[in-house]
């Protein structure tokens, strides 16, 4: 079976896919780069594993159930949008998978039978997977949002990627909602250039060095206030540590101004 790469996800904002009529073009290319990365795997991925910046727990948690819920974590949407289902089943059998890497690796780790979908995941899935057929589990952040322990929690799930889970972080380049606009032009830009040269250019004893100091970057406070969009990117970095980097997806423009970017970690 095929080494599969992994993926930060700049997932955009609330229920986007169901809100073409309200937002036009401006997901089209996140939409485009979200088919394509199903489409460069194919029938290689039997399950997804979304670390989600929407869920955070004093320990790594591992959604278990079956056929999870929905959780509408978002507000002032229309009406319709709450009314939304994404009816992917649960590997419950991947998500014990998981939290026993975790456990090997000394990570503590626990099931939740009960944990539904949120945007994060249903959101970003749903141009990929629009049938819902793809079994998904969702892990949350830890919450004291240590980028070293989410890099190591990274390293301990590298091994999923030989048995066809596909690895996605998603969260956002840019993350300050009170400068969601031309306000946070500058400060999106910094940070985007920032996470650009750490990320494609430097040597990966180097890039990750860089990432754990990530609160030194250009604007980076200004960009993320407080940081769990930036850090479902450091498991997926984890787990593929030593391999390349490649854009896989960036807007100068998002939201009129804003800059933001996904990256794949690994052999496309």
């Amino acid at each position: 079976m095929a080494t599969l790469p992994t993926y930060f996800v700049s997932h955009g904002g609330g229920p986007w896919p169901w809100m073409k009529e309200q937002t036009g073009t401006a997901y089209d290319r996140l939409s485009a780069s979200l088919q394509a990365m199903r489409q460069e795997h194919g029938d290689a991925v039997r399950a997804v594993l979304v670390v989600t910046s929407h869920w955070e727990a004093p320990r790594f948690m591992l959604s278990s159930g079956a056929a999870p819920g929905m959780i509408y974590d978002y507000g002032g949407f229309p009406p319709h949008t709450y009314q939304i289902r994404y009816p992917a089943p649960g590997d419950p059998a991947l998500a014990g998978r998981a939290a026993r890497l975790l456990a090997a690796a000394g990570i503590d780790a626990e099931l939740d039978p009960e944990r539904g979908f949120d945007h994060g995941t249903f959101s970003m899935l749903y141009p990929a997977y629009p049938e819902a057929g793809m079994p998904v589990v969702q892990m949350s952040l830890r919450r004291d949002l240590d980028p070293a322990a989410h890099i190591a929690a990274g390293r301990a799930l590298k091994p999923l990627r030989d048995e066809g889970v596909l690895i996605v972080g998603s969260g956002l380049s840019f993350h300050n909602l009170r400068q969601f606009g031309p306000a946070g032009k500058a400060a999106s830009h910094a940070f985007d250039a920032w996470l650009q040269h750490t990320l494609l250019e430097l040597a990966p004893a180097e890039r990750e060095a860089s990432l754990l100091r990530w609160s030194e970057a250009p604007q980076a406070r200004a960009a993320h206030p407080r940081e769990e969009h930036l850090i479902p990117l450091m498991v997926a970095l984890g787990a593929a540590q030593d391999e390349a980097t490649a854009c896989v997806y960036h807007e100068d423009d998002f939201f009129g101004s804003l800059a933001v970017s996904s990256f794949r970690f690994g052999a496309g």
